[in-house]
């Protein structure tokens, strides 16, 4: 499998055996999941997807990051405890994720739960004179690493840090490593709680002792979280962090990057309250994980259109109850897809096979409903690979309705149905209008009426 390295800047080969460990950053949890969250798991999980069809064996890791000075800002306006306010987002985080099919870590390490580590790690550094005490915390020296800025690329001259600048600060791109502070963890340099940029350092190498082959995040994560994090590893246990470094492009909103400083960040609970976290998943999955997305919520109505297809098929083929567990795919389309998706997961040629087999599928069916079986086999297969199509097929058409407005749609129906039962045609014509005007299409059949949104 082909994959874009970040810092050689061209496509590399992964390990052909073995364990593939891959780490990815995951959220700071002081608020809910918006859409650049949405995109990054998804983009990855595409990848943890494509690794497992191909029947490699996989470690996944995702963090979270529950203790930093959003978190004690929101604490200080909700008069909530860390804890509380940690708690709630990781549990509203999961929920959205699973909304969105982004299968279940296999490790989801806190940083709380590592402090121990993260002191052990300030300590090595401090030992071989990598780091410096000022007032309000111990700070990374990175003029002591010849190869900062070696992941990157960047130029000192363009280096600004993330964070707000420390005038005492031995240099610009210097970085906290600890901050003092009395109200949190005992350390042998002082009380305090650790920097963000060596809480990933600390849990990785705890993580994965035989070290790891894929670290993924955000291109705005590349620097300099990423940058201070390999240059801790180098300094600290001399080694690269990792072997390859992958990052999704950024989320748009209107053409400008989704910010909260520029408050358009779009929370994943605003998309999921008009669409379903699949449509969600395959339009955030329509445009190669590395290019840069400019969401619209009416490009997602339109790639909807395009999912619908999947499901159309779906009920065809009679399927419903399917499970999303990893998987070895190796039927004649999967193998077609899973052949793309090994060139740095070309989501376009693999969309457009996906594409393929859905009308050479309905051509079939039409021509021979004996093919039935055998195309069932190859959705299943298909669902697993892009995490799409576990949807009830006919709940997944009538999203787009809040429960009160189902519950009239449903009363309306009855009616209807009554209508007919008393042959009252003309009441019954005149309900099935007033639902037309309504958004909803009826479909008599044999089990009876159902319906969709137009």
């Amino acid at each position: 499998m082909l994959l874009f390295d970040s810092v050689k800047k061209e496509k590399l080969a992964l390990k052909k055996e073995g364990v593939v460990n891959m780490y990815l950053c995951g959220p700071t949890v002081y608020d809910d999941a918006h859409l650049g969250h949405a995109r990054n798991n998804i983009c990855f999980d595409m990848l943890r997807r494509t690794l497992l069809a191909l029947g490699r064996k996989l470690c996944f890791a995702r963090n979270y990051t529950d203790i930093d000075d959003k978190i004690l800002k929101k604490m200080q306006e909700s008069g909530e405890s860390l804890e509380q306010i940690t708690q709630k987002y990781i549990a509203h985080y999961e929920r959205d994720m699973r909304h969105l099919r982004v299968l279940e870590p296999d490790l989801k390490p806190k940083a709380t739960d590592f402090i121990k580590q993260m002191i052990e790690l300030i300590l090595c550094l401090e030992k071989q004179g990598f780091t410096y005490t000022l007032e309000d915390g111990i700070y990374f020296d990175t003029s002591k690493d010849k190869d900062y800025l070696s992941l990157s690329k960047r130029s000192f001259e363009d280096n600004q840090t993330r964070l707000n600048e420390q005038k005492e600060k031995k240099n610009e791109a210097d970085f906290v490593l600890w901050k003092f502070d009395e109200n949190f963890y005992t350390a042998p340099f002082g009380k305090g709680r650790p920097g963000w940029h060596s809480e990933c350092v600390a849990m990785i190498e705890a993580l994965f002792k035989d070290g790891l082959d894929i670290h993924a995040g955000g291109v705005d994560l590349f620097f300099p979280h990423h940058e201070n994090e390999a240059t801790q590893c180098r300094c600290a246990f001399g080694k690269n962090l990792a072997t390859h470094w992958l990052h999704n492009g950024f989320v748009k909103i209107d053409g400008e990057k989704m910010s909260k400083s520029l408050n358009n960040s779009f929370f994943v609970r605003d998309a999921l309250r008009e669409f379903c976290g699949e449509a969600l998943r395959f339009y955030l999955m329509s445009v190669h994980y590395r290019a840069h997305f400019n969401y619209s919520l009416e490009d997602l109505a339109l790639c909807k259109k395009r999912l619908d297809k999947l499901y159309r098929l779906k009920k065809r083929l009679d399927l419903n109850e399917l499970e999303d567990k990893p998987k070895k795919c190796e039927r004649e389309v999967s193998t077609a897809i899973l052949q793309a998706l090994q060139d740095d997961l070309n989501i376009s040629k693999a969309l457009a096979l996906l594409d393929e087999f859905i009308t050479n599928a309905n051509l079939k069916l039409d021509e021979n409903k004996a093919l039935k079986e055998n195309l069932r086999e190859d959705f299943k297969e298909l669902t697993f690979i892009f995490g799409l199509g576990f949807e009830d097929a006919i709940l997944y058409f009538q999203q787009g309705f809040s429960k009160e407005q189902k519950a009239w749609i449903e009363e309306q129906i009855f009616k209807r149905t009554e209508a007919k039962r008393a042959k009252n045609y003309a009441l019954a014509d005149k309900l099935r209008q007033d639902l037309a005007d309504f958004g909803v299409v009826l479909l008599d059949t044999a089990q009876g009426t159902i319906w969709e949104k137009a």
